[in-house]
């Protein structure tokens, strides 16, 4: 592997390591440069774009192997009378990349690939002045641009792209799709913020190399924008905190908040909202559900409640309980507020149904609400293949009314925008259960055979 380093350089770069940080720390606060610092919520619409037909995925980190929030991150800088065209500027930095990195701080070193031109398949070293270092690997390669995507040992786990564009003013542009590596990465990030001032620095510093490689002068500040999109990985569902450990193990004991058996009763007419949402996924062959496939992908991520968008309700639990009868206590979100309800699945179930004439192998389970929560009722996530045709699609159903609120101002926020937050979350859960999907086929290439 590229990160795998031999003893004499693992020295050197332990040896320049105090100098470069001096260095780079210095130059980093007495920095003049404009800039125009934007940071955002940010929604499905900020993953990873997909990559290329045919891509080498093997030793891929991509954000699914990644931890703590995405980060959608975009450094630009509008340049005027460039002597360098767009096409010559690309050009150069596809030759020889490490021409413009900051080299007190870092530089990019090419392990693997063509020696005179940049290619799809070439993998490089970002060499940095601590005990550790990036390897990359081309993904995409045009006149305008490149793209390339962490490997396994990157302290980020993603991709990032490098283009640029003409007209009145030239536009170089560095956009990335990023989670942090590891969870010490996440750390210095998301919580010390020390990794990302380093690299807004390492970024920043190449836009300027850049500008001053066109020969032209910078026009405005450097436009630098961030949206930060939540993710939660089963690993996250554990329950850190004393006051959540004592409301999940209160569930124990907690009954449901409604009467089950009287199903049949739940509808519109006696003050029920009904709800079904579909979402079509990606297909897959004819027959059984596929090894590493849209099906097997969606159940995985329903098992763990990775499909609800961590901004809008956040869940934990024992990981160690089978799904079956497992208590989840929700941390439902909105404008700051926090609201702690508890749920607990009630079915699961795997089988192949019939269908309007067609058969489909269905899993699916439901939760229902228990004491203590904002509403009353049960929801349902079904993942379904049809059979004859391949296609997969996720089904949401539920039938809900609102619980006894006490308190006056929860109440009436409750009937202002309960029922509008949770239309949203159906929405913006087809939507990002589509984009996992998507992004973990991607990245983990499906397997033939069938399950």
């Amino acid at each position: 592997m590229p990160g795998k380093l031999p003893l004499r350089r693992r020295v050197a770069t332990a040896a320049r390591w105090p100098l470069g940080v001096s260095l780079t720390s210095w130059r980093y606060m007495w920095r003049t440069t404009p800039m125009c610092r934007r940071e955002r919520v940010g929604d499905s619409s900020d993953c990873p774009p997909s990559l290329p037909p045919g891509a080498d995925t093997h030793e891929l980190q991509g954000p699914g192997e990644g931890v703590g929030p995405l980060f959608h991150r975009r450094y630009e800088a509008r340049i005027r009378d460039a002597k360098a065209s767009p096409d010559e500027l690309m050009r150069r930095l596809q030759e020889d990349l490490d021409e413009f990195a900051p080299s007190e701080f870092a530089s990019f070193q090419k392990v693997r690939g063509h020696a005179e031109r940049m290619a799809v398949g070439d993998e490089f070293v970002v060499r940095m002045p601590g005990p550790w270092d990036g390897p990359v690997r081309v993904l995409d390669v045009t006149p305008s641009s490149f793209r390339l995507a962490t490997l396994e040992g990157h302290l980020e786990a993603g991709q990032i792209e490098f283009r640029v564009a003409g007209g009145k003013r030239t536009v170089f542009t560095i956009e990335s799709w990023a989670r942090s590596g590891d969870r010490l990465s996440d750390v210095l990030f998301t919580r010390a913020r020390m990794a990302k001032e380093v690299q807004l620095h390492m970024w920043t510093s190449v836009l300027e190399r850049v500008i001053e490689g066109s020969g032209g002068r910078r026009d405005g500040c450097l436009d630098i924008q961030t949206r930060r999109l939540e993710v939660q990985s089963p690993a996250d569902r554990v329950v850190r905190s004393a006051r959540k450990r004592r409301a999940l193990a209160a569930l124990t004991h907690a009954e449901p908040n409604f009467d089950r058996s009287r199903r049949h009763e739940f509808t519109p007419a006696h003050g029920w909202h009904v709800d079904e949402r579909l979402q079509e996924l990606p297909a897959e062959p004819p027959g059984p559900p596929v090894l590493g496939g849209t099906w097997e992908v969606a159940r995985r991520l329903m098992h763990g409640y990775e499909f609800a968008d961590p901004s809008i309700v956040r869940a934990f639990y024992d990981p160690e309980a089978r799904l079956e009868g497992r208590n989840m206590l929700l941390e439902l979100r909105y404008r700051g507020l926090r609201f702690l309800v508890g749920v607990r699945v009630a079915d699961v179930y795997e089988e192949t149904r019939t269908l309007d004439g067609r058969d489909a192998h269905v899993w699916g389970w439901s939760y229902v609400t228990l004491e203590g929560h904002l509403e009353r009722g049960e929801m349902l996530w079904e993942v379904r293949k049809w059979l004859d045709s391949g296609e997969v699609e996720l089904r949401i159903h539920s039938y809900s009314r609102r619980a006894e609120i006490r308190n006056p101002l929860v109440l009436l926020g409750f009937i202002v925008f309960g029922r509008r937050e949770q239309l949203r979350f159906y929405e913006v859960t087809r939507q990002r259960m589509r984009t996992l999907v998507e992004e973990a086929r991607l990245y983990r290439p499906v397997h033939s055979g069938t399950r």
